[in-house]
This record gives C-alpha cells, structure tokens and sequence, in this order.
C-alpha cells in the first residue's frame, strides 16, 4: 500500500520541468523569446513546448493590446476634443506578427498526441479566438504602412504571414467573411515581393493561394506562369516549363496557359503536340478566340492561306471590334488573292480584304496596334489599280 502512495505521490509533484518555469516566469515576450530558443531542447514533451510557446503569445498580444487599447481611447479623445496619446505603431504591428507566429508553433506541438496517445489540444481555441481578425488585420495594415515607406521586405513579412496563416488548422472554422474584399490581393502582393526576392518557390506557393480568390485568379495566375517561365535557359528548362504547363492546363483550362504551353512546344519542336493544343480547344468551344486566332496565323505562316481565313475570319467575327485580329484576316485574303488564277475570284478576294482592313482602320486609325497601312494600300492597288484615287488615297493613309 505504502508503495503505491509512494509513486503516486511521485507522480502528482512531478511538474513542469525547470526550463519551462523559467519561460513561463518571464515578464517580457524578449525574455521569454530569448528562453525558448535557448532551451526548446530542454523542454520534456510536445506540450511543454505548447505552453512554451503559448506564453510567448500571452506577452506579445499583452504588448499588442495595450497599444490596441490607447489606439481606441484616442479615437474616444478625438471625438471629445481632448489629448491623444502616442500609439506605437511598429510594436503593435510587431507583436501582431510574433503573437501569431508563435501560436502557430504552439498549435504545431498542441496538436500531437499526448503520452495517452490521444490528440487533446488546450490552446487552439482561444489563440484562434483572439489572433483571427484585429492581429491578423494588423498585418495588413502593417504591410500597407510599409509599402508606402517603400520597405518591400517588411511588405512582404506581413503579407506573406498574413496570406498563409488563413489555411492553419486552428482558423479552420473562422469566419472569413471580413478578409474576402483583399485576402487575394494581399497574397498576390506578396508573391510578388518573393518573386522579386528570387523565392520562387515561395512566389509560386503564395500565387496558388492568392488563385483561390476569384477576384483575383486571373492575375495570380498570370504572375504564376510569369514565374515558372523565369530564367529558361536550356533546353531542359524549357521541356520542364512545357511539362509545369500540361499540369496547370490540365487543372485550369484557361486561354492564358493554353496559349503559353501552345507557343512553348512550338518553340521545341513539337509542332504537332502544339496544334493538338489548339484542336482540342476548338473541339471544346468552336468560337475559342485566341485558339481560332493561334490556329489561322500558323496557317498562314504555313503559306497555307485558304485554311487560314477560315479560321481568322471567324476569329474577327468573335472579336469584331480587335483590329490586330481584321488585319490578320485582312492578310490571309490578300495572300489567297496572290494564289488564284482566277481573276473574278481573285477580285472578290481583295474585296474582302479590303472590307477587313478597312475596319481595322476605323478601330486603330493611328496603327498602335494593328499595322493595316502598306497590306491595305497592296489590296486598294490590286482591287481599283494603281491610279484610281481610292488607291491613292489608300497609299497616302498607309504612311
């Protein structure tokens, strides 16, 4: 009997280990910080190391709040005319950042099973509780105040805290209503600033995070082909860009990424794996722009211009108002017309182009973007003759 008080007694009074009361007697987050990096080794258990870290979240939204709650007795103090205090703004966006930072470590170690074997976690709650909206909102703050002082690293600090502490575990079941007007935003911003760091796995993964906004998807992924395509130098950089762009096309079939995989296996030398790219797009959906538009120029650099200006024609009918797109079908028939020996259709050939190029006039009269000027003054020569006056003036309107 005495033996088993003996080891209950053991037991009961075993205790934190010394490490840890020493972080848990810390009075400042410094100190504590300080501590557990000195002594995360020493600590017994995963859940030591969770109380550890907890504490470091206790002192750093102690720091947080109390310059939280000088912010919100000024704006008190304003409305009543009366002195404000000064607001240390760096610290509060300081401990924003460490007070999440360190419960995310906490949760790490909180989440583990116990010496039960069970996963009975004692602080996810709450440090979600008080973390999800005014600290996490603080970093976006925090990284704006920065932008404008032109600190693009600390920018990207907070956003980059900001954007993937939303899939931790412990804000699984937080309301992400408020965030959804910039959480994408915030994200590509920061995939941006690790792509200009040269991080690009962290700008990839950043740009997948920023895709799951709707808002911003098309941008994000943009910024994400823009990065995987960075630096080819090789052959083999390019084969393994084209393969990055199978995945992604096979994920998100977008004209943007069928276009880039389109013109990477040309630039290979895989002709026919790039025309299946278009065929198959066209297969899906007959009035495919770009995928009509990529289908007729190769055509018609393929010296095959009858086949071509079925396909740019049809591409102009889709997009009647893009210049770039008339001039192109404008072409295709003018290098038809150049190939027929029959001179009624060849005069009909020039017509259209005409009709074609005519439009890309109206819709860029000053050639921007769409250079129509010497292939409509070839097509105004061939159609009325070399002296008629709307040849001349043709000619006087391609310079």
């Amino acid at each position: 009997m005495m033996a088993v008080m003996m080891v209950a007694s053991a037991t009961a009074f075993a205790g934190d280990s010394d490490a840890l009361k020493a972080i848990l007697k810390a009075k400042t987050y410094a100190e504590a910080e300080a501590l557990v990096k000195s002594n995360l080794g020493s600590l017994a258990s995963d859940a030591e190391k969770a109380k550890a870290y907890n504490k470091l979240v206790d002192l750093a939204m102690a720091q947080y709040e109390a310059q939280s709650t000088i912010q919100t007795e000024n704006q008190v103090a304003k409305q009543m005319g009366k002195e404000e205090k000064p607001v240390d703004v760096k610290l509060m966006s300081d401990m924003a950042y460490n007070a999440l930072v360190a419960a995310l470590e906490c949760d790490k170690y909180d989440q583990k099973p116990n010496e039960k074997g069970k996963v009975a976690p004692k602080f996810d709650k709450k440090n979600a509780q008080r973390l999800w909206l005014s600290p996490r909102n603080q970093l976006v703050n925090a990284g704006q105040d920065a932008l404008t002082a032109k600190d693009n690293a600390s920018a990207r600090k907070y956003w980059q805290l900001f954007a993937e502490s939303d899939a931790a575990p412990m804000f699984k079941d937080q309301n992400r209503d408020h965030q959804k007007p910039f959480f994408g935003q915030v994200a590509r911003f920061a995939a941006i600033f690790a792509y200009q760091d040269k991080d690009m796995a962290k700008a990839l993964e950043l740009a997948d995070i920023a895709m799951k906004d709707p808002e911003e998807y098309e941008n994000a992924l943009n910024l994400k082909l823009e990065i995987l395509g960075d630096g080819l130098k090789t052959k083999d950089d390019s084969v393994k860009y084209a393969e990055s762009l199978k995945a992604i096309y096979a994920e998100h079939k977008v004209n943007g990424v069928m276009e880039k995989l389109y013109n990477t296996l040309l630039g290979l030398g895989q002709n026919e794996a790039a025309e299946k790219i278009l065929d198959d797009a066209l297969v899906a959906d007959p009035n495919n722009f770009v995928a009509l538009a990529d289908k007729g120029l190769s055509l018609l650099q393929a010296q095959k211009a009858e086949e071509a200006v079925k396909y740019l024609k049809k591409a102009y009918e889709v997009k009647s108002d893009n210049a770039v797109i008339a001039t192109y079908a404008g072409t295709a028939y003018v290098v038809q017309a150049q190939n027929t020996e029959d001179p009624a259709k060849k005069k009909a050939l020039y017509k259209e182009a005409i009709t074609l190029f005519d439009k890309a006039k109206e819709l860029d009269p000053d050639m921007l973007q769409a250079k129509w000027g010497y292939n409509r003054y070839n097509a105004y020569y061939n159609y009325y003759g070399e002296n008629a006056p709307e040849t001349k003036k043709a000619e006087e309107e391609s310079r």
